[in-house]
């Protein structure tokens, strides 16, 4: 088994992969609602009218694994998938290039509490990893016609274990 440590989650870092979704200084900023409320406007390409999707929004609940050990990736083929964490708490991020998945190039990267991701179609990811404590997810994603997920096993020589910072 591999060991990974994680990787800062950035949106340099993130990049080959989709979009962080966070506050941050360098993206589109407008005061709205007289002055009471700061957009951050368009943080995220939603990606989900291939083949006749729709945009869905839905909680997700997630529970920490005991020991971060990633033996399965997912890939979403016809749509992004989007994550926003709503408890505050940090969370783990795995992904792989788009194309064959290829475990020797699964990277994963540590989310703090404010920040989202949203994968783009047909990056390979793990499902969410909550840590600390169960934590709930907004998530947006693709519904509509058409298979829009793979799955793939991992043979047990390429699992990767995290080390939590």
């Amino acid at each position: 088994m591999r060991r990974v440590t994680p990787r800062l989650l950035t949106p340099e870092t993130f990049a080959a992969y989709g979009e962080v979704i966070s506050a941050r200084d360098g993206v589109e900023q407008m005061t709205i609602n007289y002055g009471a409320t700061t957009r951050f406007n368009d943080l995220a390409a939603i990606d989900v009218a291939t083949g006749g999707g729709h945009a869905i929004v839905s909680l997700f609940r997630s529970t920490p694994l005991p020991e971060p050990v990633l033996k399965i990736m997912e890939r979403h083929p016809l749509g992004s998938q989007a994550f926003m964490p709503l408890n505050g708490r940090p969370y783990l991020v795995a992904v792989a290039p788009a194309g064959d998945l290829d475990p020797a190039k699964i990277e994963v990267f540590v989310a703090a509490g404010d920040q989202g991701v949203n994968y783009a179609a047909g990056t390979w990811h793990h499902y969410s990893l909550a840590l600390e404590a169960v934590s709930d997810f907004l998530v947006v994603d693709r519904a509509g016609p058409g298979t829009n997920l793979d799955e793939v096993e991992l043979a047990e020589v390429d699992w990767v274990g995290v080390m939590l910072p």
